[in-house]
């Protein structure tokens, strides 16, 4: 990014990215979880 941006302006840009990621790995995380664990023993 070659524009100058103020602190809060990047704090603010940055910490719903970190939040989205970090809700996507859990939910991720938790999908592994459910498929191994009941996926294979359902059948």
């Amino acid at each position: 990014m070659a524009h100058k941006i103020s602190k809060s302006e990047h704090s603010k840009m940055q910490n719903p990215f970190l939040q989205f990621f970090k809700y996507i790995y859990l939910s991720i995380k938790i999908m592994f979880v459910v498929a191994a664990g009941h996926g294979g023993t359902r059948e």
